[in-house]
């Protein structure tokens, strides 16, 4: 089980911790709850040193970039990131992504997550027919994510870079907190605003992490865990890769369709423009819970005469909403907002109903 740079950091604070994708991370430290609250309404900070950055090289590296996402990487200029995946052979989905534009059809970088990082590096490396320039600078990249209302004005505090006019989906680089070289972007998975930071660590990683805490102190930041990114991602209705996405699900089924471009070639492009063309037989909807229960992942989703329409891929009780909620794929007839569904708890159907997404709007 690897370590990243800040796991001294979370046992030295108690955090509950946990493998995931192979790391030892924390989940939570004082309660998800009580951090999904800091992240909603103040500041906190999330150590997600697990995921992967891949660099890019080279001028192939926009045209390789092009065939394997599916989202057009033409339309980035330097400083600018996209959300994209990566489409198998079958119409499903290798994995979900950022690209992030450092220089214009030369260098980008790629963002995976952690459980497919080796899988996403040979996928790349597999269409990689021109011997673009590829590193793979996952073990020595520290990354944080400093996510809430009141972030970026505590870390514009850290840095002569201008974060508080950082746009969505745009970075920076520069210094920070001291260190040189470092990309701070506005790419969150909370939907509660902050800054990402990346910075390739020499042994100041620690030193970062509490120059971020000082700065944050008189807004009440705190440290969080996964168990609230989740919960925190579920309410924004983004998936969840090996829950709501994976190998064998559509982009078009997974409400993707907006980072599916078909104005380029890319994997298996035939397929997945006859998903849109042609409509798909499953849709991944959002549902609130009616009869009091949790939905949990793999429980089935039926109708009212127990005919079974799909599965529920996420579920939570909403710490924002104070409702459960989650997210599956039922066909598509049945994916109309408003429409019940009963998910089946422990041979019990309680009743729910299809919702627009996203759950939480601040």
């Amino acid at each position: 089980m690897k370590n990243t740079p800040f796991t001294r950091i979370h046992e030295q604070l108690g955090a509950k911790m946990a493998e995931f994708a192979g790391y030892n991370m924390p989940i939570s430290y004082t309660g998800i709850n009580d951090e999904h609250a800091a992240v909603r309404n103040h500041i906190g900070v999330f150590d997600v040193s697990h995921m992967g950055e891949f660099i890019l090289k080279g001028d192939g590296a926009l045209d390789l970039i092009q065939r394997v996402t599916s989202n057009d990487a033409s339309k980035l200029t330097d400083g600018k990131a996209q959300y994209s995946c990566l489409p198998n052979e079958t119409g499903g989905i290798v994995d979900d992504l950022l690209v992030y534009c450092i220089e214009a059809n030369k260098v980008y970088m790629l963002v995976v997550n952690a459980s497919n990082m080796e899988k996403d590096w040979n996928w790349i490396m597999k269409h990689n027919t021109a011997n673009v320039e590829m590193h793979n600078i996952s073990d020595k990249t520290a990354l944080l994510a400093v996510q809430g209302p009141e972030a970026v004005k505590a870390m514009q505090k850290l840095t002569d870079m201008d974060l508080i006019n950082l746009a969505y989906y745009t970075f920076v680089k520069g210094t920070f907190a001291g260190v040189e070289n470092v990309v701070v972007s506005a790419t969150g998975y909370t939907g509660a605003g902050g800054v990402e930071i990346y910075f390739e660590d020499h042994g100041q990683a620690e030193e970062v992490w509490h120059k971020i805490m000082e700065a944050g102190a008189e807004y009440g930041i705190k440290p969080c865990g996964l168990g609230c990114r989740d919960t925190l991602r579920l309410e924004m209705g983004f998936c969840l890769y090996g829950n709501d996405i994976d190998d064998t699900t559509s982009p078009i089924e997974a409400g993707l369709g907006w980072i599916t471009k078909f104005t380029k070639d890319f994997t298996n492009r035939a397929t997945i423009e006859s998903h849109k063309k042609d409509g798909v037989s499953r849709k991944l909807v959002g549902f609130e819970m009616i009869d009091k229960g949790i939905p949990r992942h793999h429980y089935k989703l039926k109708n009212e005469a127990g005919e079974e329409l799909g599965y529920v891929t996420s579920g939570t009780q909403s710490p924002s909403l104070q409702k459960a909620i989650g997210m599956g794929y039922v066909k598509t007839d049945q994916a109309v907002i408003g429409n019940e569904i009963y998910v089946e708890v422990r041979d019990k159907l309680l009743k729910a109903k299809v919702v627009k997404l996203p759950f939480y709007q601040a």
